[in-house]
């Protein structure tokens, strides 16, 4: 079924990014589109009908080495198009943006503008367009594939730490998360996981350290308990993390600092670095004690 012409390249795009055009259109006749709650809410629709297609678009490669299946196959055959889908479901909400910001701007400037966040999204926006014109062989072919793939690498990561961080804050410091938050934070982990799971995969040692073994799954327990209970912990981490002389800059500008919702992957990727270590061949013994 995979295989069908409909699922595949340009028509899987007009597949998905139709209905998504759809829906939008619907929710905007049902909507308030006379004031700036009403804008914020199509926005946060936008959001919702992205984000499945990013976190398929980031974990595509990586599940076809950890998952190896015909729908993993037809996952990595299609990441462009899936791609394009989100800049195309994107685009909505950059509409939407610019009316709130362009129609509404007392209540954007009161309500959602921060000077970080600003940052955060335009460098996000920026990403998403040199990512979508790069994406034809036009624009490739003017490219290094190096720095293609460093845009490319670069961006994807930039794209999904907007969307994970977003639901992370929703969840551990905002009051009354929604359950779509759960299942958007959880799936962008997830996401991020099968990219730790295949890094560890390609680079299993041939022989590995029991300690090290055991020490990496410890890690890797640890900061899935911290990824899981990030209310118990975010307090602290802001007390500790900010508030200095030092981290005035990095406060105002500099995105997702002090890098909370990232915290717990730090420590997983730390585990899994452990989980890749070799144990040493008795020559290597050998010629570190001489």
């Amino acid at each position: 079924m995979l295989k069908n012409k409909i699922l595949n390249d340009w028509n899987l795009f007009w597949l998905i990014t139709a209905p998504i055009s759809l829906v939008m259109v619907i929710a905007m006749t049902g909507a308030d589109l006379s004031s700036g709650t009403g804008i914020s809410e199509m926005i946060q629709l936008s959001v919702r009908c992205a984000v499945p297609l990013l976190y398929l678009t980031f974990a595509a490669s990586a599940l076809q080495i950890v998952f190896p299946t015909t729908f993993s196959r037809w996952l990595l055959k299609n990441r462009k198009y899936m791609g394009l889908c989100f800049a195309a479901a994107m685009a909505w909400q950059l509409f939407f943006i610019l009316w709130m910001v362009l129609i509404f701007s007392d209540y954007y400037i009161e309500e959602v503008y921060v000077l970080r966040d600003a940052i955060e999204g335009v460098g996000g926006y920026l990403f998403l367009l040199a990512m979508t014109v790069t994406s034809f062989k036009f624009a490739r072919k003017k490219m290094s594939p190096k720095n293609w793939r460093l845009l490319h690498k670069t961006g994807i990561y930039f794209l999904w730490a907007y969307a994970f961080s977003v639901y992370w804050w929703a969840l551990f410091y905002y009051k009354d998360p929604l359950p779509i938050d759960y299942v958007f934070y959880w799936t962008g982990f997830l996401a991020w996981a099968l990219r730790a799971a295949a890094w560890a995969k390609r680079h299993k040692p041939q022989v590995a350290q029991m300690g090290m073994t055991v020490l990496g799954y410890v890690v890797i327990a640890f900061g899935l308990i911290a990824a899981s209970f990030g209310r118990a912990w975010q307090p602290a981490s802001e007390q500790y993390l900010s508030g200095y002389t030092l981290t005035k800059i990095p406060e105002l500008y500099m995105p997702y600092w002090p890098f909370e919702p990232f915290l717990p992957l730090f420590v997983i990727a730390l585990g899994v670095y452990l989980l890749t270590r070799d144990k040493p061949s008795d020559s290597q013994k050998v010629t570190s004690s001489a």
